[in-house]
C-alpha cells in the first residue's frame, strides 16, 4: 500500500446536516414498538451504527425482540426526511481544498447505499473523492474500527486522519490509531469529542477551512 496518508470524512453531521433528522427517524421507529427513550439519549448515540444503536439506546431486550425491524423502520422514517437534508455550508469547498493539497479523500460512512448516493450528489463530490464506503462494506459499524480499516484500504493508504462530529467517530479512530479532527456541527460538545479522542476540534467548517494549513489537514 502507498505511504501517503488519507483523509477519512464522516458524512452525517460533518458534511450534511442530518443528525437531527436521524434523531427524529429513530424516535419514530422506536415509537412503533412502544419504545420511548428520551430524545437527548437518542441524540447522544447518533453516529453509532445501527447494528449497535438499538441495544445502546433501548436495551438488549429491544435488540433481541425487534432489532432488525427497528432498523428497517428507521430506514423508512429517514427516507421520508431525506429531501430535507442539506449540505453543511462549505462542505464541497472542504473537499476541493483537501484535493488541492494532495490528500486522498474517502467518505467513511456506514450509511445505506441510496443515502450515500443522495449525499454524493448533494455535495457534488464524486469527482473530488478517491473512494467512499457504505453499510455494505463493513460488518461492524462505529465505534468498531471496521470502517476506518476499509476506508484506508480503499484509499491505498496505511495512515489517515479522521474528520467527524460525534464521539463515535473518535472512539473508532482512536482504537485504530488514527488521529482525529472534530467539528461541533453534530451537536456534540468540544469536551465530548476531545475525551473520545479528537486531537483538535473546530467550531464548524468555516473555522476549519480558515485554519486548514495550521491543522492536521495541512498538505500530507
Amino acid at each position: 500500500m502507498g505511504s501517503k496518508p488519507a483523509v477519512l470524512l464522516d458524512v452525517d453531521g460533518t458534511l450534511v446536516d442530518s443528525n437531527y433528522h436521524h434523531v427524529l427517524a429513530w424516535a419514530r421507529a422506536l415509537a412503533r414498538y412502544d419504545l420511548t427513550p428520551s430524545l437527548w439519549r437518542v441524540h447522544r448515540h447518533i453516529g453509532m451504527g445501527g447494528d449497535q444503536f438499538v441495544a445502546a439506546v433501548a436495551g438488549n431486550e429491544a435488540e433481541e425482540r425487534h432489532g432488525d425491524a427497528l432498523r428497517d423502520a428507521w430506514g423508512e422514517e429517514f427516507d421520508k426526511l431525506l429531501d430535507e437534508v442539506h449540505a453543511v455550508p462549505r462542505a464541497t469547498e472542504l473537499l476541493q481544498a483537501l484535493r488541492e493539497r494532495g490528500w486522498p479523500v474517502v467518505l467513511a460512512t456506514s450509511g445505506k447505499p441510496h443515502h450515500v448516493d443522495r449525499f454524493l450528489d448533494l455535495l457534488d463530490a464524486r469527482d473530488l473523492l478517491t473512494a467512499w464506503t457504505t453499510s455494505e462494506d463493513v460488518e461492524q459499524t462505529k465505534p468498531a474500527t471496521d470502517l476506518i480499516e476499509v476506508s484506508l484500504r480503499k484509499a491505498g493508504a496505511e495512515r489517515g486522519v479522521m474528520v467527524g462530529d460525534s464521539r463515535w467517530d473518535f472512539e473508532s479512530s482512536r482504537r485504530a490509531g488514527v488521529p482525529g479532527v472534530g467539528l461541533l456541527t453534530g451537536g456534540f460538545s468540544r469536551e465530548e469529542l476531545q475525551d473520545a479522542g479528537a486531537d483538535e476540534v473546530h467550531t464548524d467548517l468555516d473555522a476549519l477551512l480558515d485554519s486548514l494549513d495550521r491543522s492536521l489537514l495541512r498538505a500530507p
